[in-house]
């Protein structure tokens, strides 16, 4: 058996308002306006007029009246209430059909098509939810294109060249030296930390990431950072500084994640960072412990800062892959963050520098706690020792 359709339930809906109104009418009108009338005559009789012998047509003239205009009132009434039923059913039901129509071709690929706004509040933002989503998948969609562009080409460089060295050692065009051992060495590396990186991101954004939570004291760990760095940089590079206080709340972490992260964003800084400073800074804040990676390096226009945190995006896409990574780092840290609690933002400013920052729980001391409301609550703490 077929469903009737919105348009039919919503004519049906006030076919079934009006005929109930009008049944409530006539038949209140048909047992009370007769006897309301009677009442009235008697009324008149005793004012002083002979109404008892024409009292019985009266009343069957007043019912014969109030049929008829009945009659018609039901009629007019009803017609007019069928076409505006109808007239606001079609009202209701055009933007529907135009949204329907909208979705089918958005369905088919056409991920440029919006819903009109209209008068109808609730439809309206239904549309606009619509539009919302509509706007997301396009981007959705223009990523993943993105995505598999950058994946071949991540792909295609390493596998090329160990390739074109491969058979110029098997036809004998190359002399094999370490020189040439190193080189495919080293476009093998590149394969396996895509490979890896990919990998780790796919379990980071299923969850299947182990995360040890522990307690972390934050500064040594931002001076092992910087240490490890500062043997690697040269005269010319940029400085690296750590501004932590010593008194820092433990944070609630996995330290070899939160180390992990804080290698991809002073990675990041280095990286696009030629000269100045690059601070690492730390503070508590209400419940959580703050950590920035602050630069002074080239910086980020603000149409493109809300897409750093997503898979393979460059700001400049001309940079070469050996300089600019592989693109998933930032992907990488916002979900090992995001795992261990946390949340992770960033703010730049074009020439000026950049800042990202991530929050972690602050350890709650739960034993000290414990252990302090014994001492208020024993006997012996409640009275003071006696002096021997």
């Amino acid at each position: 058996m077929t469903k009737p359709n919105l348009r039919t339930r919503l004519f049906l809906s006030h076919m079934i308002v009006m005929v109930v109104g009008l049944s409530t009418l006539i038949t209140v009108g048909k047992v009370y306006t007769p006897r309301l009338f009677v009442l009235h005559l008697e009324q008149l009789q005793g004012s002083g007029f002979n109404v008892i012998r024409v009292k019985r047509q009266l009343v069957d003239g007043f019912e014969s009246a109030w049929s008829r205009g009945a009659f018609w009132s039901v009629v007019v009434g009803g017609t007019t209430a069928i076409g505006l039923s109808y007239w606001v059913s079609k009202r209701i039901m055009q933007p529907l059909i135009q949204m329907e129509q909208i979705t089918q071709r958005f369905a088919a690929g056409h991920l440029q098509e919006r819903v009109p706004e209209n008068e109808i509040p609730e439809l309206n933002r239904l549309a606009d939810s619509f539009n919302r989503m509509a706007h997301d998948l396009e981007g959705v969609e223009q990523r993943r294109r993105d995505l598999v562009g950058d994946l071949t080409h991540e792909l295609r460089t390493p596998l090329t060249v160990i390739e074109g060295y491969l058979e110029g050692l098997a036809d004998g065009t190359i002399e094999p030296s370490s020189d040439i051992y190193q080189r495919l060495a080293k476009e093998t590396v590149r394969l396996r930390r895509l490979v890896n990186d990919l990998q780790e991101l796919s379990k980071a954004e299923a969850g299947y990431l182990p995360i040890q939570l522990q307690p972390v004291q934050i500064r040594p760990l931002l001076v092992a950072i910087v240490q490890k760095f500062s043997d690697q940089l040269l005269e010319e590079s940029p400085t690296l500084k750590v501004d932590c206080p010593d008194n820092l709340p433990q944070a609630l972490a996995d330290p070899e994640r939160v180390e992990q992260v804080l290698i991809n964003l002073v990675g990041n800084a280095l990286r696009y960072t030629p000269e100045g400073s690059i601070t690492l800074r730390a503070w508590a804040e209400q419940e959580r412990v703050w950590i920035a990676v602050e630069d002074t390096g080239k910086g980020i226009a603000a149409e493109d800062l809300p897409h750093v945190f997503e898979r393979f995006w460059r700001s400049d896409r001309s940079r070469d892959r050996h300089s600019g990574g592989t693109g998933i780092g930032l992907a990488i840290s916002r979900r090992l963050v995001e795992l261990q609690k946390g949340t992770i933002e960033a703010e730049s400013e074009v020439g000026q520098g950049s800042t990202f920052r991530f929050s972690l729980p602050i350890l709650v001391e739960r034993p000290k706690l414990l252990s302090s409301l014994r001492d208020r609550e024993s006997p012996e703490s409640a009275y003071p020792k006696s002096k021997l």
